[in-house]
Parts: C-alpha cells; sequence; structure tokens
C-alpha cells in the first residue's frame, strides 16, 4: 500500500509539471534576429524541477510527455521535426543536470549541474542539428548555410536558453522543492500513524 501511494504521488507530480511546461511551452519568443524561426521557451523549468527533484529520468519523462501533449493540442508546423529538436535538446540538458545534481544535491552542486547541463545542450544542438534535424527540415541546403546556422544561430540560441533557464530554476528551485518535500514528508507521517 505504501508503495502504490509513494508511485501514485510521483505520477501526480509529474503530471502537473508536463501540464505547466505544456503551457509554458505557448509562450516562445524569438531572440536571435538572423533566425526568427529559432525560439525559446520555459518549458524545460518543470521539465528540470523534475530531474532535480525526482532523477533524471523524471525529467525526460516529463519532456516527452510535454512535446507529445503540444503536438496533440497545438499541432505542428514543422512534421514533428521542431517537437523532435526540442525533446532531444531538452534531454541532454534535464538529463545531464539531473545526473550531476543527483550525487550531491548543494546549491553549488546545482550550479555545476547547470553550467555543465548548457554547455552539454550546446554541444548536443549543434550534433542533432547537424546530423537529424538540418537534413530532415532543410534537404539540400548548402554546407556554408548549414554551418552559419550552427555557429550562428543554433550555439547561441542554446546557450542562451541554458542560461535563462538555469537562472530562474535557481532562483524558484529551492520553494518548490521545500513544497514537495513537505508533501513527501506529510505523506510519510501519515503512513507511519496507520
Amino acid at each position: 500500500m505504501k508503495n502504490v501511494s509513494k508511485s501514485t504521488n510521483l505520477t501526480v507530480k509529474i503530471g502537473l509539471l508536463s501540464a505547466i511546461a505544456l503551457i509554458l511551452m505557448y509562450f516562445e519568443f524569438p531572440v536571435l534576429p538572423a533566425y526568427s524561426f529559432l525560439k525559446i521557451d520555459l518549458s524545460d523549468i518543470p521539465a528540470l524541477i523534475g530531474a532535480f527533484a525526482f532523477g533524471p529520468f523524471a525529467g525526460i519523462i516529463i519532456e516527452a510527455i510535454k512535446n507529445l501533449l503540444v503536438i496533440l493540442t497545438k499541432g505542428t508546423q514543422t512534421g514533428g521535426v521542431g517537437e523532435l529538436a526540442n525533446f532531444v535538446v531538452g534531454c541532454a540538458f534535464v538529463g545531464c543536470a539531473g545526473i550531476i545534481y543527483k550525487r550531491k544535491k548543494t546549491r553549488t552542486m546545482a550550479v555545476i549541474a547547470l553550467v555543465s547541463a548548457t554547455i552539454f545542450m550546446a554541444i548536443a544542438g549543434v550534433i542533432a542539428n547537424y546530423f537529424v534535424f538540418v537534413p530532415l527540415y532543410f534537404k539540400g541546403a548548402p554546407s556554408s548555410y548549414i554551418n552559419a546556422y550552427m555557429i550562428y544561430g543554433v550555439i547561441p540560441l542554446n546557450l542562451i536558453k541554458g542560461i535563462i533557464i538555469s537562472v530562474v530554476t535557481l532562483v524558484i528551485y529551492k520553494r518548490i522543492s521545500v513544497l514537495i518535500n513537505s508533501e513527501v514528508l506529510n505523506s510519510k507521517k501519515l503512513s507511519s500513524e496507520q
């Protein structure tokens, strides 16, 4: 009975974080004038919070649910390539941050995890775009365009996105983690009283 309530509790929290991520994905904005189709949204924040609170796999699940829900509710303008890219790059970010933070849950380790994850996301973004997403979406694009797109589009976008998401998460995570932990403590207290 205790395991059922614990897994149900985790499932509900992942569901809530996924729903928040879906809502945040609707609010996107361009940051690079030369590549105005590349937009940033803050939907990775709930996935990152999930990865910090419950481990990297939870963050990846939130990324998957968010992107599936976006396709179902908003549709896709890129034949699913944009959503796949968002999923892969988001998983690189939250997965890396979650793995590092899981080792030692301190503020210093959170900063190290977020800096590392931002760099890893930029590298993963270049590799994924160069070998998968650009060939899928920009068929036959000249290599000079692809190289410029990587240097002036993909790398800056992912670095800016990583910095914004990291700063916001650092500001709000402590308050949210207190709510998550107090809820867990309350459920532990209730189960020990029964």
